[in-house]
């Protein structure tokens, strides 16, 4: 008989399920479930856009909807749920949850039900700007190996920056939390019955590229470091492990109860869970010399190198960490804070002239390069790689009385393509030779004027992965190595993943043109963002009306 896994995929807004054949990579089924509270999942702040927060019981319950969702919708004929063997668990990060001495949220105690402070810090929330810098400016004086290894910069998306920001915007509730888990390793937890603060398993996924966990110095960072930060710190240190698992680990076995709730067998192995952007790299069948951009609401941007290589660090990275992504190599991961948060924003936000992403495209496939004269910048929701720092903005450059939403919007695009190059050059300059590109995720599908314009701002052929869910697959596939059904990684994800056919090579004279702009678009992000840096820029509104002149033959 056939073994299925299942891969669960925790995004932003809601959570896929996914049924896979472990044989072939066939999806049998899938499902999804839109989180509930907030606003599309999230619950924000009117009088604080940093905030950005959610409610771990719309994990709790997407868990549920979507395993017996992919068991019901399964063509029975050829499938039963005693064939699945092995679960994966993928969440965004870092998203830590403040958790009790039982590993209970807080979010449930009835004295911080309506209390933000208590809720689940995702991803995108930025409330830790502060904190994050002045992170950033102890480590340079003190431990300076510890911003070595997390690209330089301190992330105000990450977990030191976000338990501190709880320090000092409500102590109540820091006091209250025993410890904080990474969504990541709590779900896996929560499927196996080891929530409790002393049994659950760490990912280093999570730890290492978010909250400074390395093996050079023994784990996470010393209680003397966090003291100095502030002496709080220092207790949640002493729940902290000083071991951290890889995706090929199995982080429990499905509980009795869960079992009973979803109609699977007691005991199938569930794998040490990580980050979204990751499992869509193992889903993305990555490799050594292979670029994987998981593109969504931001992006990440991933390789691997082999852990006997002679690996350096690498300034502007979100970390490079040992067995991260796939075990036995080291993990390099950077990214996009806003990507197709930039184009919903502009869409659903913005609304310009009721136009929907798919008119807004098609006028906007019929412009050349450089024609509309705009150029623009895409750090509406900060910058993460390679400036690493949110409290830079987007903007847009060469409007006039005559420039229309769909050229807007090919800016917005062109802007996101010109970060994606910037990073893509750091991995090279670093040597991290990029010999192809695979991308991922919603928008590498559905939107193939992105993927060509990609193409041709990197300069590099661009291939798409088979699948339309690979972080759901790349859980599947992490839950297929837990279970035994391979021996390696490398051996699931030949049986498990493909590429799309179509490949998206660069136009050359698209190049040209986008080679241009990227010089402006580099003077513009080096003014902005890189602290002493004197490019005359007085230039560039009459260089882009230039170049559309040129274009346009006027």
């Amino acid at each position: 008989m056939a073994k299925y896994s299942i891969g669960l995929d925790y995004g932003t807004n809601s959570v896929r399920g996914l049924l896979v054949n472990t044989e072939n990579g066939d999806e049998l089924a899938s499902s999804v479930y839109p989180y509930p509270h907030g606003k599309a999942g999230i619950m924000l702040s009117d009088r604080d856009p940093d905030l950005a927060r959610q409610h771990p019981q719309d994990y709790i319950d997407g868990a549920l909807a979507v395993i017996k969702g992919v068991l019901t919708s399964a063509n029975r004929a050829e499938f039963s749920p005693s064939q699945v063997v092995g679960i994966g668990v993928d969440t965004t990060g870092s998203t830590p949850i403040p958790v009790d001495s039982n590993g209970t949220p807080l979010a449930f105690d009835p004295a911080f039900t309506e209390n933000p402070a208590a809720m689940v810090y995702l991803w995108k929330d930025h409330t830790g700007h502060a904190e994050a810098s002045e992170i950033t400016a102890l480590a340079a004086q003190v431990r300076p190996q510890f911003l070595a290894k997390c690209g330089g910069t301190y992330s105000a998306e990450w977990f030191w920056a976000k338990v501190l920001r709880c320090v000092r915007a409500d102590r109540d509730v820091y006091d209250a939390a025993h410890t904080w888990v990474e969504h990541a390793d709590w779900l896996p937890a929560l499927l196996t019955g080891t929530t409790h603060p002393d049994v659950i398993k760490r990912g280093v996924c999570a730890a290492g590229h978010k909250a400074m966990f390395h093996p050079d110095w023994g784990g996470y960072p010393d209680d003397e470091f966090l003291a100095m930060l502030d002496p709080a710190l220092v207790r949640l240190r002493h729940t902290l492990p000083n071991r951290a698992y890889h995706v090929g680990d199995v982080a429990g076995t499905l509980s009795a109860e869960w079992a009973e709730k979803t109609g699977l067998n007691t005991g199938i192995p569930v794998s040490v869970g990580a980050f979204d952007a990751h499992l869509g790299g193992i889903g993305s069948g990555i490799k050594p010399g292979v670029l994987v951009k998981n593109i969504g609401t931001s992006t990440c941007d991933m390789m691997v190198a082999p852990l006997n290589s002679d690996m350096g660090d690498i300034p502007g990275l979100c970390g490079i960490v040992p067995e991260s992504i796939l075990p036995g190599y080291y993990g390099l991961e950077a990214g996009q804070s806003a990507v197709g948060d930039i184009f919903n924003w502009f869409v659903n936000g913005v609304q310009p002239g009721g136009l929907g992403h798919e008119q807004l495209t098609e006028i906007a496939a019929k412009s050349a390069p450089g024609e509309s004269g705009l150029i623009a910048l895409d750090w509406h929701n900060g910058n993460r790689t390679i400036l690493v720092d949110q409290r830079l903005t987007g903007g847009i450059i060469g409007l006039t009385l005559q420039t229309s939403p769909a050229e807007m919007y090919r800016a917005w695009i062109e802007a996101t393509a010109f970060g994606a190059r910037v990073i893509m050059e750091r991995f090279e300059e670093y040597g991290q030779t990029v010999e192809s590109i695979v991308n991922c995720g919603g928008i590498s599908i559905k939107n193939p004027l992105v993927m060509q314009i990609y193409a041709d701002i990197m300069g590099k052929p661009i291939t798409i992965s088979r699948s339309t869910q690979t972080a759901a697959l790349g859980s599947a596939i992490a839950g297929a190595v837990a279970a035994g059904v391979f021996d390696s990684f490398t051996e699931a994800a030949n049986a498990m993943t493909a590429l799309h056919p179509r490949t998206f090579q660069p136009n050359p004279e698209h190049q040209r043109t986008y080679n241009r702009l990227y010089a402006i678009y580099r003077a513009l992000h080096d003014s902005f963002g890189v602290p002493g840096t004197r490019n005359d820029i007085s230039g560039v509104m009459k260089d882009l009306l230039n170049l559309r002149d040129e274009v346009r033959n006027v």
